[in-house]
């Protein structure tokens, strides 16, 4: 396996691993590259050091890695949820409600709900979770 420092045209790190680079460069002309931040195409691989038998990493490192994976995950969920739930803005409550109970179409769905909403849902067996973040926008990065 290689692994790869990529890039998107926002300037979005993330590391990507291929059976080859053979592998790499056929996804990449095929279009199947994708950030998981913005979902642009437009990916490229970034200079990247070898790794050498016996250079260790440090907690700092490995925890920053760790870190950035998971704001990547849940970007991708965040952007999985927009494209395929109903979004139902403020009556999140009541629609997750009538669609536990029976009286709404069972669908995915997700929008907004006040801290009681969410805690009468949760005593009551409706299942519930809070949507990741969206992730900052370019031009917020540094």
């Amino acid at each position: 396996m290689i692994r790869y420092a990529l890039a998107c045209e926002h300037a979005h790190e993330f590391e990507g691993w291929f059976g080859s680079s053979a592998e790499f460069d056929d996804q990449q002309a095929r279009g199947l590259l994708e950030c998981p931040v913005c979902a642009t195409t437009a990916v490229k691989k970034q200079i990247m050091a070898p790794a050498v038998a016996g250079a260790r990493k440090t907690v700092q490192d490995e925890a920053g890695g760790k870190a950035a994976m998971m704001m990547q995950a849940m970007g991708r969920l965040r952007r999985h949820v927009e494209a395929n739930f109903d979004d139902v803005g403020d009556a999140f409550a009541r629609e997750a409600r009538d669609i536990h109970e029976g009286r709404a179409e069972d669908r995915g769905i997700y929008g907004q709900a006040t801290p009681k909403e969410v805690r009468e849902l949760v005593e009551d067996g409706v299942p519930v979770a809070p949507l990741p973040p969206k992730p900052p926008e370019p031009s917020e990065l540094n």
